[in-house]
């Protein structure tokens, strides 16, 4: 740790994103394979798949769930799906309910910058789960609409049983990302792909959470974090090996990356900012009531964007508030700085109905937001999403409707030149 003391550096574009379920059982066989196939023709890497299941399991009853954490549309997903059963079949797998199965296998489809990456947890009896790790690179251009200005790429963090509030990640020699749950933040070190746990420090606090629990991490450059958490802020120290100081505090809460930028207060007994200001944006130090808030830097002044707790979205630049009350956007919103276009967009949670929560890229020209990306499926409901110290990511967390575990991803946005 004696590397990130001093004037830690934040998040690159492509820093180290390994798998987190390896970690989570360090009893795991992880056998790795590279299939160098494309996208538009699934049943290589099914195959190739298939044939490490069987080659575990043998023939016999199997129960066998697909879950798509990537930005395959549904039906390439199901095609990747009924490519795998057919394969599995064909080595004399027969298909059975959890109760009935000799054991069982979760294929989750997952991606990083460079392709897909297809993950069989394995499960037989009392033996230590057996993982089987896939990649194909070159798919996600396939999959693109270029039609689209702007794409946004999802790259998975972390996955955990326990609350998921914000992940930071920390560039270095090796690299280190920080998870702020409930209870604890937790301090990993990545080393062969893989993060392993350096430190867990306890979050103290006295009085009970609120029900829909909050919470930030803040980088800092004298030490290496601030946790903001509803009625209380903790300080880590600048050296190895770290501990964190917690007190209670209605200070108010960074809403970007840096602590010097402009912040709000939080409701310590809810799941939203009271819209005071600090220091305000020139002017105006007051918003309606929010649950996030996006910047828009432009030549002379800032435009920020509020999501207010009534559903509306309003535009403040220090002089007016203009109000939109059918955009269409969820109660979570960040923005990026991905040089596309007029450099900003902002990243914005639908609130459609439908099987789990989706973010959209906008462009906000004359205050009047433009959409100009197709959107990204997520397995469940969005319950975080922060940006980064730099602008350059934004961090969504998600509760997984399947498998009931959260989830945090890596948002980034590439342009189509």
């Amino acid at each position: 740790m004696q590397g990130l003391t001093h004037n830690p550096v934040y998040n690159a574009r492509n820093p180290p994103m390994p798998i987190s379920v390896g970690l989570l059982r360090p009893a795991f066989c992880l056998l790795l394979f590279t299939i160098i196939a494309f996208a538009s023709d699934w049943q290589a890497p099914a195959s190739q798949l298939a044939q490490r299941i069987a080659g575990i399991t043998g023939p016999g009853a199997i129960a066998v769930t697909v879950v798509n954490r990537s930005s395959l549309s549904p039906s390439d997903a199901d095609d990747v799906r009924r490519k795998l059963l057919s394969e599995l079949a064909a080595y004399g797998v027969q298909l059975a309910t959890s109760d009935q199965a000799a054991a069982s296998v979760q294929v989750s489809l997952s991606e990083n910058l460079q392709g897909y990456v297809w993950i069989a947890e394995i499960h037989q009896g009392t033996s230590e789960p057996v993982v089987v790790m896939i990649t194909v690179p070159g798919s996600l251009k396939a999959s693109e609409d270029r039609s689209a200005p702007v794409t946004i790429r999802k790259t998975l963090l972390w996955s955990d049983e326990n609350r998921i509030l914000d992940v930071a990640l920390i560039n270095g020699n090796p690299a280190h990302m920080i998870v702020l749950q409930g209870e604890r933040v937790a301090l990993f070190r990545s080393q062969n792909s893989q993060w392993l746990q350096e430190q867990v420090l306890p979050v103290v606090h006295v009085r009970p959470w609120p029900r829909d629990l909050r919470g930030r991490l803040i980088l800092r450059k004298d030490h290496l974090f601030d946790a903001y958490l509803p009625g209380v802020y903790c300080r880590s120290t600048a050296t190895a090996p770290l501990t964190v100081n917690c007190d209670d505090s209605d200070d108010p809460w960074p809403l970007t990356g840096s602590a010097r930028e402009l912040s709000a207060f939080f409701s310590g007994s809810r799941n939203f900012f009271t819209g005071a200001l600090s220091p305000g944006i020139q002017k105006q130090t007051m918003a309606p009531a929010f649950y996030s808030a996006a910047p828009l830097p432009r030549d002379k002044y800032t435009l920020w964007a509020f999501v207010a707790v009534d559903g509306q979205v309003h535009f403040l630049d220090g002089v007016g508030d203009q109000a939109f009350a059918q955009l269409g956007w969820g109660s979570d919103i960040a923005s990026v700085r991905s040089g596309c276009g007029p450099s900003w967009q902002v990243l914005a949670t639908s609130n459609e109905a439908g099987s789990g929560d989706q973010v959209r890229a906008f462009e906000v020209v004359d205050r009047e937001p433009i959409l100009v990306s197709t959107p990204v499926q997520f397995n469940g409901s969005i319950t975080a999403l922060w940006g980064d110290a730099d602008s350059t990511s934004v961090t969504a967390v998600i509760r997984d409707s399947e498998t009931g575990k959260d989830e945090a991803y890596r948002l980034t946005v590439d342009c189509h030149q």
